[in-house]
């Protein structure tokens, strides 16, 4: 593997294993310029097709997926490796159940996951997700959410 700042090669420092996701992790060190860095390997499986509500179809981005829920989870307890770990199990899901899956099933798959680990960053992702109209169907999808806690 070269180094991603000066290309020169590395050497791994520290692999491990993650059984659930079928992926290796790499710490690495270029013998060069010393910067460190990891690598993800993964078993290449088939794709997964996200179909979209214009009607055309296109590859499952799992950095959509992170990126969405990180900007939900802005300035929340939420940490990027719980990001993660949940954007892993997403996939994971997804895979198994479809090898073509609807955009609003992504959507409400993430959704379920953020109302389990933050409200705040689940109203947050549903107001982009959901695109309340008025003010009162965002008050509504709030009353949906404060009935579910009793």
């Amino acid at each position: 593997m070269f180094c991603p700042v000066c290309g020169g090669d590395s050497k791994v420092l520290d692999t491990r294993t993650n059984e659930s996701t079928n992926s290796v992790k790499r710490r690495r060190e270029c013998m060069q310029c010393g910067k460190r860095f990891t690598t993800y390997e993964k078993i290449e499986d088939m794709p997964l097709l996200v179909l979209k509500k214009s009607g055309r179809t296109e590859l499952f981005d799992r950095s959509k997926i992170l990126k969405g829920m990180a900007k939900a989870c802005e300035k929340r307890p939420v940490t990027i490796q719980e990001l993660e770990e949940m954007v892993d199990d997403i996939e994971k899901q997804l895979k198994n159940q479809y090898t073509e899956v609807s955009t609003s099933e992504i959507g409400e798959t993430i959704m379920k996951n953020l109302l389990e680990i933050d409200q705040v960053a689940y109203i947050r992702f549903a107001s982009v997700y959901k695109d309340f109209s008025d003010i009162e169907s965002f008050f509504q999808e709030l009353e949906t959410l404060k009935g579910a806690e009793k």
